[in-house]
């Protein structure tokens, strides 16, 4: 008899196979779509069983280090489970999860998912207000945080358990209680393919946070497309910069690794050292390497070629990575940088593979179990040459939410008419390949011609003065809106009216009259805490004008 754990390694077996053969992968994988599945029992206890190579290895900023292999986790977080339940966690129970890269947030998303209880990831970074969103609206029954973060909690209101790590302030419980309870764990049932398992808040970069729903088979299963992607296989050493508490977290972190039965390597920081960061990944031997583009673009202000032993992969995702960088890392260390596309709301939808012929600037062909059409912005009709990435939901991919929690209606409006909208524009080539225009609210009109804020933003990062750039509309009253830049400089350089001055005449060299830079002030671009740019405040901004302001007619 075929079992789940049998088809889902078939699935996993079959996108190894053919890691560097797109066409075959796309045109042959099928979903496996088991009736019952709980990763954490019937994957993750299957592997470890008996097995000593390190799944989890955590390098701290003072030198010390934590390794465990993968059985040390399995029984761990049996322990962790069976405390739990003692204390109260029962399936379908939502537990709010705020730990920072430790082994005990990889303890405790296992246990909470063999208990079959609803994880809502959280960043350490959160305040009381966004925590009180959180526990309130995702009706939080236990909460499991640093003792540290503790006295934020002192201002959110409930009833929920509280579960301290690394101390016991006074009214929560301890964790570490955990290691002496009982090493067997016997589930209290099966778990259903569509049960509940995460719930994650989005980094709200233009509204309030929506909540996320995924099932026990849309990230687990669902992220072996971004196994693929990444080009994982067994033996990997997966280095993902990522924070805990966002969906990239658990993409690369947790699932992905793990489903190739990689080792997933951290290196925590409290200031980002790009000397130390490399010589950390030489000494772990790092294989595999994805991290953010603001990562990716400091590190290219450092001296590359201290990597000595470059990954095999590299890859960026959270936003598009601009051409000038991947070109950098090219240099230096001989991988090109490969771009994905995906959400909260899905896996990896869009991606270079491996093997894959790379074109300047695309985020590469759907996935395998994904069928993608652009959408006429117009008609909302498939088959568009740029309109919005929309998921073919005919053939629904696994690695899809189950939707928006509490949110029917945002859910049906986004799932209308048999696709998945993402509310992000791209274009298609002749050959498929998609690349990225921009969220269909970023993208703009100036003297009728549309502007893609990322093909701006792409051009500044050419120029050496430039660290980050953000464009946006301002208001013209010929054009009706002219594209104005946020620039983040470079070491070295200074703002003011030279270097403005130095950027206006790099736009005039590189972009179109009608794309070129009208506007520029030098200012932090402001983020969320996963590190997306808050583009609607910048938008805000310069509505409201400034006086820091620069323009080109000023400075030719």
């Amino acid at each position: 008899m075929t079992t789940a754990t049998d088809r889902f390694r078939g699935a996993r077996d079959f996108l190894l196979a053919h890691r560097e053969d797109w066409a075959a992968a796309h045109a042959g994988f099928e979903w496996p779509r088991p009736d019952r599945f709980n990763w954490a029992l019937d994957w993750f206890d299957v592997i470890a069983e008996g097995n000593d190579r390190t799944a989890l290895h955590i390098v701290e900023e003072d030198g010390s280090e934590v390794r465990l292999t993968f059985a040390d986790l399995s029984e761990r977080s049996h322990r962790v489970a069976n405390l739990l339940r003692e204390r109260g966690v029962a399936a379908g129970d939502r537990v709010l999860v705020m730990l920072g890269n430790q082994a005990e947030l990889w303890e405790t998303a296992l246990a909470a998912m063999k208990l079959r209880a609803v994880v809502i990831p959280a960043t350490p970074l959160l305040g009381p207000a966004d925590l009180r969103d959180r526990v309130e609206r995702g009706e939080v029954a236990h909460v499991v945080v640093r003792a540290g973060d503790a006295a934020k909690f002192d201002e959110v209101p409930g009833a929920y358990t509280r579960i301290a790590v690394g101390g016991t302030p006074e009214g929560w419980q301890r964790y570490e209680d955990a290691y002496a309870a009982s090493a067997d764990f016997v589930p209290d049932g099966p778990t259903l393919a569509d049960d509940p398992l995460m719930l994650y808040f989005t980094s709200g970069t233009t509204a309030r946070p929506k909540l996320v729903e995924h099932s026990h088979v849309s990230y687990p299963v669902g992220h072996l497309a971004t196994m693929y992607w990444i080009g994982l296989k067994p033996g990997d050493v997966h280095l993902n910069i990522s924070s805990p508490g966002w969906a990239k977290h658990a993409w690369s972190n947790l699932f992905a690794p793990w489903n190739a039965e990689a080792t997933v390597f951290l290196h925590n920081y409290t200031r980002f050292d790009a000397a130390r960061l490399m010589a950390e990944m030489d000494r772990a031997g790092v294989t595999t390497f994805c991290a953010p583009p603001t990562v990716w673009r400091m590190l290219i202000q450092a001296d590359l070629t201290q990597l000595r032993t470059p990954p095999r992969e590299a890859v960026a995702a959270g936003e598009p990575l601009n051409p000038e960088v991947i070109e950098q890392v090219r240099r230096a260390w001989g991988v090109t940088v490969r771009d994905g596309f995906g959400q909260t709301e899905t896996a990896v939808q869009i991606a270079n593979s491996p093997g894959q012929p790379l074109r300047t600037g695309s985020m590469g062909r759907p996935s395998p179990g994904y069928r993608i059409e652009l959408l006429d912005p117009v008609t909302g009709a498939p088959g568009a040459d740029e309109g919005e990435i929309a998921v073919d939901l005919s053939t629904r991919p696994v690695g899809l939410m189950t939707g928006y929690h509490g949110d029917p209606e945002r859910t049906a409006e986004a799932m209308a008419d048999g696709y998945y909208r993402t509310g992000d524009i791209g274009a298609r080539d002749a050959d498929g390949h998609l690349t990225y225009v921009g969220r269909s609210d970023d993208v703009f009109k100036a003297s009728d011609y549309k502007i893609s804020p990322f093909e701006l933003e792409s051009a500044l990062l050419e120029h050496e003065a430039v660290a980050e750039a953000a464009v946006v509309p301002a208001p013209d009253p010929v054009r009706l809106a002219v594209p104005k830049a946020y620039v983040v400089l470079a070491a070295g350089w200074e703002p003011g009216p030279d270097t403005a001055k130095v950027l206006f005449e790099h736009s005039r060299r590189v972009l179109a009259p009608y794309k070129r830079l009208r506007r520029l002030e030098f200012a932090p671009l402001p983020k969320t805490v996963s590190g997306k740019i808050r583009r609607i405040e910048l938008r805000e901004a310069t509505a409201a004008g400034s006086a820091d302001e620069y323009r080109e007619e000023d400075h030719r």
